[in-house]
């Protein structure tokens, strides 16, 4: 398995694999409507290309030319000497296979390179996730409602793992 740099040339592969994941990552926590409209605000292409422009760091994971998942990173998030992992998404055929693992431990090493003194991330607080993250030594520090406009709330606690 391979972790890649995405680069704009990324931008619909990274679309595509959120068409797969989301709705089945989220169908039992979110509505149709919420998942179809956060897909856009998120994954449209303009966003993308402005996440990119902004300092999101985009990786995906790719094994026998097939890509499995990706994450965002930004390194000292807010001048909080944490980097923030905005998205981490892995195909359902492609869970508990290391995807994430690897993900998090690529991320927390350019962190590290970039004297950032931990890794932190939102997570839905009824994700079944928030297990793999305990795992992966991550621990809650808080939570928060985050208003994402439609009508739609997200319900998130927020986990640091610190270096």
């Amino acid at each position: 398995m391979e972790i890649i740099k995405a680069e704009k040339a990324h931008i619909q592969t990274i679309r595509t694999l959120a068409d797969e994941v989301w709705p089945e990552t989220f169908k039992e926590l979110l509505s149709p409507e919420q998942i179809a409209y956060m897909i856009e605000m998120m994954y449209s292409e303009l966003s993308l290309e402005k996440q990119m422009a902004e300092g999101h760091q985009y990786l995906l994971a790719k094994k026998d030319g097939e890509y499995l998942g990706y994450v965002s990173y930004e390194l000292n998030y807010k001048g909080t000497g944490y980097t923030k992992i905005h998205k981490i998404y892995v195909l359902p055929a492609g869970q508990g296979t290391g995807v994430g693992r690897l993900f998090i431990e690529t991320v927390s090493g350019i962190a590290k390179e970039n004297n950032n003194t931990g890794v932190s991330l939102n997570v839905n607080r009824y994700n079944k996730a928030i297990n793999f993250y305990r795992r992966m030594g991550f621990e809650i520090a808080g939570s928060e409602d985050i208003d994402i406009g439609n009508n739609f709330l997200m319900e998130d606690y927020i986990m640091n793992k610190e270096f």
